[in-house]
């Protein structure tokens, strides 16, 4: 088992980067220290030149693997969805009760995020941090359209996509499984950064238990309505 897990790979649209930095040592030590930076210094403080710097590299070695930080935001965020949808197949494969996995993938989705040391180049306890931060960045843009045409949040839709088919093994009468579930994932994302910095927003005072339990319920008492906008 462990050998077939080492085979896992997390695919990102190639249309978002120049060349796939999975395909050499620069192209992660691109990726493993981007994460670094943008956790510690903020997106908007964060430069290709300062990233280069870094690196013992020159800019334009970086800018052959990303036309620029928006790129690479997106790739970050899609790499992370991708990888939360992998973790979702795997902790619901055994499962067949509709309602057990729903709980599953809500548990997935807003646990503390873990170091997976199956990618060890991404630090996916950082990652999830700057996903919490920027992702809204990443399609909160005048190029969303076209950018959602070319497919650059495939996999953020694939990951609405499964648990909203779980939604409907629950109670295939309901009418909004979408609107739910992308509700959930933002809304977990949101929660988190209030509990870190905005506490007065909420009434969860850590990240954990109880968070789980708010989004599971939410979910479960949403979906087992009659399907009918009441």
């Amino acid at each position: 088992m462990q050998d077939l897990l080492k085979q896992i790979q997390i695919r990102v649209n190639e249309k978002i980067y120049l060349k796939d930095p999975e395909t050499s040592e620069l192209g992660k030590r691109i990726i493993q220290e981007s994460i670094r930076m943008i956790d510690e210094i903020g997106l908007e403080s964060f430069t290709f030149r300062k990233l280069s710097e870094k690196l013992g590299t020159t800019e334009s070695s970086v800018y052959r693997y990303f036309e620029n930080k928006h790129k690479l935001l997106i790739y970050l965020t899609s790499w992370y969805w991708g990888w939360q949808e992998y973790r979702l197949v795997f902790n619901t494969a055994n499962i067949s009760v509709p309602e057990e996995r729903l709980r599953i993938a809500i548990r997935v989705l807003t646990e503390t995020a873990s170091y997976d040391d199956l990618f060890p180049h991404i630090n996916t306890q950082i990652l999830n941090k700057i996903v919490i931060c920027e992702s809204s960045k990443a399609y909160l843009t005048k190029e969303v359209d076209q950018e959602k045409k070319m497919g650059f949040f495939a996999g953020y839709d694939r990951l609405c996509e499964r648990i909203s088919e779980m939604v409907l093994k629950v109670n295939p009468l309901y009418k909004n499984p979408h609107t739910l579930v992308s509700t959930i994932i933002e809304g977990i994302q949101r929660q988190k950064y209030f509990i870190a910095h905005m506490p007065s927003f909420t009434d969860i005072l850590k990240d954990g238990e109880e968070l789980t339990l708010f989004f599971t319920r939410m979910a479960l008492i949403m979906t087992k309505s009659n399907g009918k906008n009441e």
